[in-house]
């Protein structure tokens, strides 16, 4: 999935309660703090009016949690973004949501602004384990919210679900996914629990209070998760996505495929024109810089005329070799794999000019394969797939 058409992904830092396994940018709003900084954001979104006529075909609000945002406050951010950038008729307008802030009015809300794809962070549903993982609702609490989501008009709604956490058993985890079937999600999210250095959980872990990674029941959670959904009508697409016929999650396609989008908001990264940007993480930085429009980043407008938001911390112009590197490191990610034609139009070189051995070397440990023009991870590679994509890095 290659394509000129443009992501656009705002990012909301705040949330209830931050969870003991979540190293996200996020933490609970102070007095005021939410309108402060839709403000700020619809400042940072007006800097690229006339910058780009790139038509937009998905936007994402992901967070921390922007269903925390009133109706109000996701209209005026909306509203800003219509007026800056050109939305095809089809745009998909993802909002993230955590059940605990939801109610009908909120979702009743919520879709009339036109966002039309809802991503609820179920993770789990039983309620001891989302008491061990920090979560604000309960099991019944997710049930009721995605009715209610039904109700409001939401007909692309996808699950967020955790797998491989301390005391999931086999029969735990085949229950939680039975209840998400149940509901007839039009797309299910599937992690496995990852200790992230700084969170309470890797503390935990390191102290020998968390208990011993067991990774043989991953793999089989893993693997159940894969082969009951196959059988229920959905399509794995992604390590850790599946999605009904013509319902992936346009906008994280872009992410995989290295196509371009736009970062709004503390922290958020963009890959737009061959740059890496990345906005600062800081509250008060990110606050001066807007309202200042000093840059934060040395390189402000480049010398080639490209445009830097002040709040940009890093800015990286990719070589051709890191598009190569990320083609192939984020394409593999994908069921699909990546398509050796797209390689050749894109970098305008063989495929194997360029990774001569890797491909023979990981078709024979019987972790890579190919038919025609598509190269995948096979189940081997997947479960070992950092190790098999990070092979093709120079």
């Amino acid at each position: 999935m290659m394509t000129n058409k443009l992501g656009l992904y705002l990012h909301i830092p705040f949330c209830v309660k931050k969870c003991g396994y979540c190293d996200f940018l996020s933490y609970p709003p102070g007095e005021g703090e939410k309108k402060a900084y839709v403000s700020l954001l619809r400042k940072e979104i007006r800097l690229w009016k006339g910058k780009t006529d790139c038509p937009v075909d998905s936007v994402f609000f992901g967070g921390g949690t922007p269903s925390l945002l009133e109706g109000q406050e996701l209209e005026q951010i909306l509203e800003c973004l219509r007026d800056v950038f050109v939305f095809e008729k089809d745009c998909e307008i993802t909002l993230e949501s955590n059940p605990g802030t939801l109610d009908e009015e909120k979702l009743r809300d919520f879709k009339s602004l036109g966002i039309n794809r809802l991503s609820m962070g179920v993770q789990s549903f039983q309620d001891d384990i989302l008491r061990f993982l920090g979560r604000i609702h309960t099991a019944d609490q997710a049930l009721t919210q995605f009715e209610l989501a039904r109700k409001a008009g939401f007909s692309n709604i996808n699950l967020d679900l955790m797998f491989s956490l301390p005391g999931l058993s086999m029969q735990g985890w085949e229950k939680t996914l039975r209840r998400a079937l149940s509901l007839e999600p039009e797309h299910l999210s599937y992690y496995g629990l990852i200790l992230e250095e700084g969170t309470p959980f890797y503390q935990a872990y390191k102290e020998g209070r968390l208990g011993q990674e067991d990774e043989e029941l991953d793999r089989r959670q893993y693997w159940y998760t894969v082969d009951t959904l196959s059988g229920r009508g959905y399509r794995p697409y992604e390590i850790s996505n599946a999605a009904r016929d013509g319902l992936a999650c346009r906008h994280n396609l872009k992410y995989w495929s290295l196509s371009p989008y736009l970062g709004f908001g503390l922290g958020a990264h963009s890959y737009f024109e061959g740059r890496r940007m990345e906005n600062t993480r800081d509250p008060r930085a990110y606050q001066r810089a807007l309202e200042e429009e000093r840059a934060l980043s040395e390189e402000g407008e480049c010398p080639d005329g490209f445009f830097c938001p002040p709040c940009v911390e890093k800015l990286h112009l990719n070589t051709r070799r890191e598009d190569m590197e990320e083609f192939m490191f984020l394409g593999l990610r994908k069921t699909e794999g990546v398509k050796l034609s797209r390689f050749e139009r894109r970098f305008g070189v063989d495929f194997f000019q360029v990774y001569p051995d890797q491909v023979k070397q990981l078709k024979g440990r019987g972790l890579l394969a190919q038919e025609g023009d598509r190269l995948f991870l096979t189940p081997r590679g997947i479960d070992i797939s950092n190790s098999v994509m990070c092979e093709f890095l120079f």
